[in-house]
């Protein structure tokens, strides 16, 4: 399980792609391996300090940043992975404005989630969801 410096890691994305893609191996062209998942996983820039995101439409961000096919990508996908279970399992669910994970609702608002009494930024270490 990789664990993020503060600046780096899990991103909740909110946006819609309306992408359908057919079951089975997912490939891209920057990407020298199968992944054997039914989710879409798209190189796109991200934010400053962001390397993955898990969207609630199924499809994972991965930073263009990162080389394809390296030790690093892996991880990310790993840990992508891992919200995107959780979000399937209803164990992870978020929305613009929250971030529910075990039954708990956690405020969100500019990048920010509160947890235990402080605004984190989202992906920061603290949070449990990020404990994997």
């Amino acid at each position: 399980m990789p664990k993020f410096p503060k600046s780096e890691g899990f991103k909740l994305g909110s946006a819609s792609r309306g992408v359908n893609m057919p079951k089975g191996n997912v490939t891209s062209s920057k990407t020298p391996y199968h992944l054997e998942t039914e989710t879409p996983v798209i190189r796109k820039k991200l934010g400053e300090g962001i390397l993955g995101e898990a969207n609630n439409d199924g499809t994972i961000f991965i930073s263009d940043k990162v080389t394809p096919g390296s030790e690093e990508e892996r991880k990310i996908l790993n840990h992508e992975m891992v919200h995107m279970t959780e979000m399937k399992t209803g164990k992870l669910a978020y929305g613009d404005d929250y971030v529910r994970y075990q039954g708990v609702t956690y405020p969100r608002k500019d990048g920010h989630i509160l947890y235990d009494g402080e605004w984190h930024e989202e992906g920061a270490i603290e949070f449990p969801w990020e404990q994997h």
